[in-house]
Parts: structure tokens; C-alpha cells; sequence
């Protein structure tokens, strides 16, 4: 499960400081869903541990991505608390807020690249009424 953390025209990126194989590529924050835990609640329970910050998910971004061991990355679309402040790079080497176009400036892991289409999508300016 993981979070596309959108604020204005940007999602959030994490960049991986471990293991080795992956250390520097980026993937969007989230983590394994614990027994007897929702998909959302896991969410926002990754935000904090990896992040710092509590976010409020919204719809699923996205088809399920296969990744090894039969395991499946799900996405979520989710905006930061009003009080929330910033997020911190806890558990990773660093963060940074992404547009649409800066998207393809990272090397994504190979599960979240699979998303970049559906982020595009997500990120595209919406007409106010």
C-alpha cells in the first residue's frame, strides 16, 4: 500500500536510503499492511512513521501492481492534515515534491514507475466551479 501525497500540482517522492540494491531510487511513501489492518489505516500509519506528518487518503489511484512474492502495491491519493507541517525524510535519504512533468527526472523503483501514468493523471490541473 502506499500514498500519493498530493499537495497543489505535486506528489510526494521518497528516496530510498536501503538496501543497497535500492538505495537512491524513489518510490512513493507507504509499507506493508499489518494483520488486522485496514489498507487506509495503514496508510496513515506509514505517513507518520516514514514521514512525520498524518495525511486524509482519498480514492485509489491506479490498478494493483504485482510485486515479488504475490504481494500487491495499492495507491491511495491523500492530502496532509491543515496541521500537519512538513514531511521529513525519517526513514529514507530524502523527500521532495514532484510535478507532473518532473516525474520522469527520477528513477523510480520498477512498481511505482508502473504508476507514473495514473500520478500524471492524478496531477492534472482540475477546473474550479
Amino acid at each position: 500500500m502506499a500514498a500519493a501525497i498530493v499537495h497543489g500540482e505535486r506528489v510526494l517522492a521518497q528516496q530510498r536510503a536501503w538496501p543497497a540494491a535500492m538505495a537512491g531510487r524513489w518510490e512513493l511513501p507507504g509499507g506493508a499492511v499489518e494483520r488486522d489492518e485496514s489498507d487506509l489505516r495503514a496508510l496513515v500509519r506509514e505517513c507518520v512513521e516514514e514521514l512525520g506528518v498524518l495525511v486524509v487518503p482519498g480514492r485509489r489511484v491506479g490498478s494493483d501492481v504485482r510485486l515479488p512474492g504475490g504481494r500487491l502495491l495499492r495507491v491511495y491519493a491523500a492530502t496532509l492534515t491543515r496541521n500537519s507541517g512538513e514531511p521529513r525524510a525519517n526513514e529514507h535519504a530524502a523527500v521532495r515534491w514532484v510535478s507532473a512533468v518532473q516525474l520522469d527526472e527520477l528513477d523510480w523503483l520498477d512498481a511505482d514507475r508502473e504508476l507514473l501514468p495514473d500520478l500524471r493523471e492524478l496531477l492534472k490541473p482540475r477546473p474550479r466551479l
